[in-house]
């Protein structure tokens, strides 16, 4: 098949930002309409929690088995088939009668978004195969971030206010329609060279350990942290977790290749992810009961507040792009862990929301530190890989993106419920305290790992990974 063309490598690239932006814009949609959802459902803390953990969680489960699926039997089948699946997801949590149906159809929204991502991103990388534009198309995708970050809560809060929060998910209709006929049309197939087995042994151990570590730190709060049920699920996330590191290196072709863990950028990536992504679901899970339950603001107000946050991000991500592509992810990366800490440092021994000037400060300067960190994720973590694995990779990414913003939820979740002595709003603020400090953390956790993980030393683990891994999917000789 001969190379696309530029104006239709820059189509493909559009396709894929569209799966992006409805399930980037899902999030920060549903975070605005929490109280809503919370008054219409009666739903606690934690079954908000819930609310935005079930789609995560189970999105960070199936990412990599959608990733290696795609790799065998073709991206744009399997892309397609996410965007059917997703599209009927939002149409099942729009008629959702209680929490729980809602709950259960955000799992059949993230079955769909599963397919979506990681598969996109390999696309991505297979039409981008020029590294410095590969680099730039990876500073779009990152904007699209941005865009669903500012145009979410304000459209979340225009639907809440004026139609009702069911509303929120039908913007996902016409848009994911829109990217499967442009996928029909538009989008090359494309597979792995050498197909990749299925692993179903290692996929029910992921799903165990995320499931089982997640419902423990939701649940600890109201049952104890040394309830039975709290120290089985404990149990239960700690053997699958051993069960993963001796069970998938026996494997000739597993479902996590613990080898991508010897390339330093790659494992720095994963860490950098995971930290990153649960410092911005934390923040926005704390900005959104803090601006509506606390200042008494409806929800288009508060989407107006968070404004600040997504212009930086939408600005920054293109330019961390660049960036990358320019000088490596080193500056982008520093950039990044310096303004998320500064951030959290604001909220946790400042009292940012004490004052409109402060307040606004925070917001600036988490999106500033948001906005650079996505680029060098991507870019590092299927950067020097072969691009055979080019999906596996991805996925992997996107997991560690998932399992972060799944974790954040679930501990600042629980934080702030334990802090909380009183009914309703009552010591809100001294309640986020030590969540905030959890987020200065997980910034700070971005700027050392991105310092060590860039160097020259790291560099030299990708060549060797690569080599590593190349020699892997070499056949053997052919022996009389």
């Amino acid at each position: 098949m001969p190379e696309p063309t530029h104006r239709r490598r820059l189509l493909i690239l559009a396709i894929c930002c569209m799966s992006l932006l409805i399930v980037s814009i899902d999030n920060t949609v549903l975070n605005v309409a929490l109280p809503a959802v919370r008054e219409d459902l009666h739903a606690d803390v934690a079954g908000m929690q819930w609310t935005i953990d079930a789609y995560t969680l189970v999105l960070a489960s199936l990412l990599m088995l959608a990733g290696s699926t795609a790799d065998r039997i073709g991206r744009r089948r399997v892309f397609k088939a996410g965007l059917v699946l997703f599209t009927l997801g939002s149409v099942l949590c729009s008629l959702a009668p209680n929490l729980e149906s809602l709950i259960a159809f955000r799992a059949v929204q993230a079955m769909g978004g599963s397919m979506l991502n990681p598969v996109a991103m390999s696309i991505i990388t297979n039409t981008f195969t020029e590294p410095r534009e590969r680099a730039r198309a990876i500073g779009v995708w990152g904007a699209v971030v941005g865009i669903s970050m500012a145009a979410g809560p304000l459209v979340g809060g225009l639907l809440v206010d004026s139609v009702g929060w069911r509303s929120i998910f039908w913007i996902n209709l016409p848009v994911g329609l829109a990217a499967l006929l442009l996928t029909i049309r538009y989008v090359p197939e494309s597979r792995a060279p050498k197909p990749r087995r299925p692993d179903p042994v290692g996929q029910l151990l992921v799903m165990t350990l995320l499931g089982s570590l997640t419902y423990a730190i939701i649940e600890a709060p109201a049952v104890g942290l040394t309830s039975p049920r709290t120290l089985l699920l404990a149990g239960l996330a700690a053997a699958a977790l051993i069960g993963l590191l001796l069970y998938e290196p026996r494997r000739a072709e597993p479902l996590i290749d613990l080898r991508f863990f010897h390339s330093a950028p790659f494992s720095g990536a994963t860490v950098i992810a995971v930290c990153a992504f649960a410092a911005l679901s934390g923040f926005l899970f704390l900005s959104t009961l803090y601006l509506q339950d606390v200042r008494g603001l409806d929800a288009l107000h508060a989407g107006l507040w968070m404004l600040p946050m997504a212009a930086l991000t939408f600005l920054c991500a293109p330019l961390s792009g660049r960036l990358v592509g320019s000088r490596g992810p080193r500056l982008s990366l520093l950039v990044a862990g310096v303004a998320m800490s500064a951030s959290g440092v604001l909220f946790a021994a400042f009292d940012a929301e004490a004052g409109t000037g402060t307040l606004t400060l925070g917001y600036v300067l988490f999106g500033l530190g948001f906005g650079f960190v996505n680029a060098p994720i991507t870019n590092t973590a299927v950067a020097g890989m072969p691009r055979e694995q080019a999906g596996v990779a991805a996925a992997v990414a996107s997991t560690s993106r998932q399992i972060g913003g799944t974790l954040g939820v679930a501990v600042i979740g629980a934080v702030l419920a334990s802090g909380l002595t009183g009914p309703g709003t009552d010591g809100f603020v001294a309640a986020s305290r030590p969540a905030w400090w959890i987020i200065a953390g997980c910034g700070l956790c971005v700027l050392a790992v991105g310092a060590l993980t860039s160097g020259r030393w790291a560099r030299r683990t990708v060549v060797r990974t690569a080599r590593r891994l190349e020699h892997a999917q070499q056949p053997e000789p052919a022996t009389r």
